[in-house]
């Protein structure tokens, strides 16, 4: 039996309530199912993050792998069919080695835990990594039934005059009116790529070095989503968050991706605001530091 971090079972209760109580009360019982059905033994400590939790082991035939099991919602339902769209492809995504359906469990590749691209000390080499590692994801056409931005885009429009009344700044009110009107020139053009969504620097790992994979980046843990490529880079720019670094990062990103610079500000800009419509409908009533300086800064306010 494994025991499921405290942290790991308040953290699914405050933000799923019911179904992340009903969720982590189930994990045990999950995690011994697939440890028995897909024949695995434990090999290290529980691994966890926001929506996840992740047990490392080894397979029948002696390969390390990690079993993951989630909540399936919204946003991880399509987990499995990006990661097979990605792999048919080469993009440079974790491998999915099983799927069970019913539960949302998964089996993947393993990767070095110890090494995140988010260690790496020079923050413009990590960029530089980053943007490589999007250029492939978004090269891949998404598939039949994933989640769309034009759905996403909608939504936030909708929602964008409420989030900028609850807001008690004057200027940022206005920043966001501005989000919202950079949208709406953008909205009827969403895309057709296949997205990660969240892209930061944790959630890129190296290979493992046993496997002789040490030099290879890989990229992990996809809300997907299938639109702009443009609406990929808000974690690049606020994930290490330097307010100096804001427009290099931007350039390069775009430049590395081969994007139309002021539909990918607008794209960016639908992050913000879409992060804003989450945070105020949450009781906030200030925008974060880091995306208050990236919207200044992208609609030349700084």
């Amino acid at each position: 039996m494994i025991e499921v971090p405290e942290e790991f079972v308040s953290g699914q209760a405050r933000f799923n309530g019911a179904a992340g109580r009903a969720f982590t009360a189930a994990l045990p019982g999950l995690a011994a199912r697939f440890l028995a059905e897909w024949g695995l033994r434990r090999d290290g400590a529980v691994m966890y993050g926001m929506c996840a939790l992740v047990l490392p082991v080894v397979r029948e035939d002696g390969r390390p792998a990690a079993l993951k099991l989630q909540l399936v919602d919204d946003e991880t339902v399509g987990e499995p069919v990006a990661l097979r769209a990605w792999a048919a492809a080469g993009a440079g995504a974790v491998g999915l080695l099983e799927h069970d359906a019913g539960s949302g469990a998964m089996l993947l590749e393993r990767l070095d835990e110890r090494r995140p691209l988010a260690g790496m000390a020079d923050g413009r080499a990590a960029t530089e990594v980053l943007a490589r590692s999007l250029a492939r994801l978004v090269s891949v056409p998404a598939p039949e039934g994933i989640r769309r931005l034009a759905d996403v885009a909608v939504r936030v429009i909708g929602a964008a005059p409420g989030a900028a009344a609850a807001l008690v700044d004057e200027e940022e009110r206005r920043l966001l009116g501005d989000c919202a009107a950079a949208v709406r020139e953008v909205a009827g053009e969403p895309g057709d790529r296949l997205l990660h969504w969240d892209l930061h620097y944790g959630n890129v790992l190296a290979g493992r070095a046993e496997e002789g994979r040490a030099d290879r980046w890989v990229a992990l843990d996809p809300k997907p989503l299938a639109g702009d490529p443009g609406f990929e880079l808000l974690p690049a720019l606020d994930n290490r968050f330097e307010g100096d670094e804001v427009m290099w990062r931007f350039d390069l990103l775009t430049e590395v991706l081969g994007l139309d610079r002021e539909r990918a500000r607008a794209w960016t800009l639908a992050r913000v605001l879409q992060n804003a419509v989450w945070s105020t409908g949450d009781g906030a009533r200030r925008l974060p530091p880091g995306h208050l300086e990236i919207a200044r800064r992208l609609l030349r306010r700084r």
